[in-house]
């Protein structure tokens, strides 16, 4: 990203990609420049092409929420740009976006067709029976979240996807994220394997299949906008990282503020989730009894007897699936110490793996 320039899809478009996933801090323009794009194509089809804009919620159209979502595109005179004195409004009906021009009484005047539809991956079984042949670009805004994703979201919005394509192959897909979490159920669902060792300013290209579908990954480099709001966020907190810069956040967990001797080590235990393998030590040192986790750089030795904690379900009594729901007297001693907060981490990013383990089996934040 250059110096005073909002995020543009010039790079990410040369790969020409089905699928574009674009990760990076928050208001840096990345929603603008792909609702932008489908504008463009609208207009240059003769206001043929059509897009679907979509979301994780219905409650995020309802209201001023939906009435506003192409508002900061009115307001900048791109309308004009694009179509002279045709319209001067966007006007959101019925779960769609028109655009409009005010008449003399000011009323606005819908275009006859919209040109961009609104879906939300909790109403999807609504939209599984309408036709959409005219649209040619889909975003989904806000893919990444902090807090929980809908059972089986993947498949939702495959679904979503199933029903606006039908069968057609001239479809272009924008998943728009912040860079709130490193976890999410779109990366191994969709086989993006490296896109956690991304580094900023890079793009990743996957394809699949035998028809050869692509999929880009950009990661945006670090804004260097001289953003006026800033100064609002210049408190030295990690969590507001993302804000500033576009680096993951990560929440501040609890770190160990003593030494203890490996003879005071009275319990082992592992958690592997995902690429990641965790060593926990359950400590007893000066009466203080606490759980310490750390990565574990070397291979487990005894899996048929170390109590493993894992999102594969199985049938080895070894292994368990989820660290608050305890199933024996074993387990129920280990969530003790999570319940009562007596977990310290080797460092921030272990905390959010642990934590997104949590998430993703017990479905609890913590």
């Amino acid at each position: 990203m250059k110096k005073g320039k909002f995020y543009s899809l010039e790079k990410i478009k040369k790969h020409n990609a089905e699928y574009n996933l674009i990760i990076g801090e928050r208001s840096n323009g990345k929603t603008y420049s792909v609702k932008m794009e489908i504008l463009k194509k609208h207009a240059a089809s003769d206001c043929h092409d059509q897009a679907a804009l979509i979301r994780r919620w219905d409650e995020d159209f309802k209201g001023a929420r939906g009435s506003n979502m192409f508002s900061d595109i009115v307001e900048n005179g791109e309308l004009t740009k694009l179509f002279g004195d045709k319209y001067d409004d966007i006007t959101y009906f019925r779960h769609a976006w028109y655009l409009s021009k005010k008449d003399e009484k000011g009323k606005a005047v819908r275009e006859i067709e919209p040109f961009c539809w609104a879906f939300s991956l909790t109403a999807m079984e609504h939209d599984k029976s309408t036709s959409y042949p005219k649209i040619t670009t889909v975003l989904f805004d806000e893919m990444l979240t902090r807090k929980q994703y809908l059972p089986d979201e993947f498949i939702l919005f495959m679904n979503v996807l199933s029903t606006i394509i039908r069968e057609r192959d001239n479809i272009i897909i924008y998943m728009l994220g912040n860079t709130v979490s490193h976890f999410s159920p779109y990366y191994g669902e969709m086989g993006l394997k490296h896109v956690r060792q991304m580094k900023q300013g890079t793009i990743d290209v996957y394809t699949y299949g035998e028809n050869g579908c692509k999929v880009a990954v950009e990661y945006i480099g670090e804004s260097r906008l001289l953003k006026k709001s800033n100064k609002y966020f210049a408190f030295d907190n990690p969590k507001l990282n993302m804000i500033k810069s576009g680096a993951y956040e990560l929440d501040v967990h609890p770190h160990l503020t003593k030494r203890f001797k490996r003879s005071e080590i009275i319990f082992i235990y592992f958690v592997k989730y995902e690429e990641y393998l965790l060593q926990c030590e359950v400590v007893n040192s000066d009466n203080e009894i606490f759980t310490y986790i750390h990565e574990k750089t070397t291979e487990l030795k005894d899996t048929d007897n170390d109590l493993i904690y894992t999102t594969e379900i199985t049938s080895k009594p070894n292994y368990r699936v989820g660290i608050l729901k305890a199933r024996d007297k074993m387990g129920e001693k280990v969530a003790y110490f999570y319940k009562q907060k007596l977990v310290f981490y080797q460092n921030n990013e272990i905390g959010e793996i642990v934590s997104n383990y949590i998430k993703d089996t017990d479905g609890v934040m913590i």
